[in-house]
């Protein structure tokens, strides 16, 4: 057997992929398994979404290798939609650049931008690709504490007390995923100002900003944000459209040149139809927005119901797809959340999986229906 590259003893298989195959064993042996452990989105997209996406199996061209960097009326859908959701002035052109998803665009980055040896600031508890691809490219991961008592915001002043010469990226994500917390003005001003005296590039990931949150923000909206940052975002969220792979970069026209010298590299443009699909869920008006939180609002008041059938605690400013809740005192998450698959057959994601910081908490999702959260509810209060 030819053994595997080296890189990959740096990383281990993705948790999700590995206990989505367990969950799926119980099941096949007949357990009643409730899956509140991931956000898949179990929602349909936009009735036009898919309308468009129908309708473009007829065009001449929908099964042709597609452009590397999009279609130039997606590419415009995007520029449109970040002008109008986010006051943000982007170039169609050069500042935007679709992806395969976001996940495809933490890859694309790290491969654009680090070299062997530099580190990477990142969050914990954080999403976990963060770390595993600093790893395969060779970089080193240095992992930054959020913690409750700081609303889950980075310590700037801990931070300039390390050795940061030879940081050369900064992955932040909020709406924070997993705890739901929501940065303020202040925060995206003082991230920049710490990215402009230390000349690292920070990267916001926000496929969360529409779900159950007022006040959308984008920190390409904030002063200097373009000469020393990006951001990801994507559909999958925000249009239910997680299957579709749908998402973008953005940011300074050079940054964006880094980036499609790796995409280009790496595939083929994206599916037509998919491409034409996204449009439409850009134009979709506000109501869209108003229907979707709705159910999650319902979902949501549903998980808070379980969490304190489960003794757990949570705050009720988080926004996102997610509840973070906090286990009573003295339990291990990855140990509270196994008794509840065994006793309850309720699958919830322990805390751990997004970093140390996330021990003794606990991560429901908000992507199942009412009816099956209820029957977790009635479960737990047996």
């Amino acid at each position: 057997m030819i053994e595997g590259a080296e890189r990959l003893q740096t990383v281990e298989e993705y948790y999700f992929s590995k206990k989505l195959r367990e969950v799926a064993l119980l099941k096949a042996q007949g357990k009643p398994i409730i899956n509140l452990g991931i956000g898949s989105p179990d929602l349909e997209p936009p009735f036009r979404v898919v309308e468009s996406l129908k309708e473009s199996l007829a065009d001449t061209i929908a099964h042709k290798y597609q452009s590397y960097q999009g279609l130039p009326e997606l590419r415009e859908e995007i520029e449109n939609f970040y002008r109008n959701k986010f006051d943000v002035s982007l170039s169609s052109l050069t500042e935007v650049l679709p992806l395969m998803g976001s996940k495809e665009g933490i890859m694309h980055i790290s491969m654009a931008f680090l070299n062997k040896g530099d580190k990477v600031l990142i969050p914990n508890p954080g999403y976990p690709t963060y770390s595993s691809v600093t790893k395969l490219v060779g970089a080193e991961p240095v992992f930054y504490d959020l913690k409750e008592n700081n609303q889950w915001l980075p310590d700037f002043s801990q931070l300039e007390k390390q050795d940061l010469s030879i940081v050369k990226l900064m992955w932040i994500s909020y709406p924070h995923m997993p705890t739901g917390a929501l940065a303020t003005h202040k925060f995206y001003d003082t991230v920049i100002a710490f990215a402009k005296r230390h000349n690292i590039l920070v990267v916001n990931d926000n496929p969360y900003s529409f779900i159950l949150n007022d006040k959308p923000k984008s920190i390409l909206y904030y002063k200097d944000a373009k000469k020393h940052c990006l951001e990801l975002n994507s559909l999958s969220k925000t249009f239910n459209m997680a299957g579709w792979r749908v998402g973008m970069i953005l940011g300074h026209s050079e940054y964006i040149k880094a980036i499609l010298k790796v995409k280009s590299n790496m595939d083929s443009g994206m599916f037509y139809g998919i491409q034409k699909g996204a449009i439409e869920a850009l134009k979709c008006s506000d109501l869209w927005y108003i229907s979707l939180n709705s159910v999650y609002q319902r979902r949501r008041q549903l998980v808070w119901k379980l969490a304190e059938g489960l003794k757990c605690t949570y705050d009720k400013d988080a926004s996102g797809l997610f509840v973070w809740a906090k286990l009573p005192p003295n339990l291990k998450s990855e140990d509270f959340i196994d008794a509840v698959l065994k006793e309850h057959s309720i699958f919830i994601a322990p805390g751990t999986i997004f970093g140390s910081n996330g021990e003794g908490y606990i991560r429901f999702s908000l992507c199942a229906p009412e009816e099956e959260i209820e029957e977790a509810i009635a479960r737990v209060s047996q």
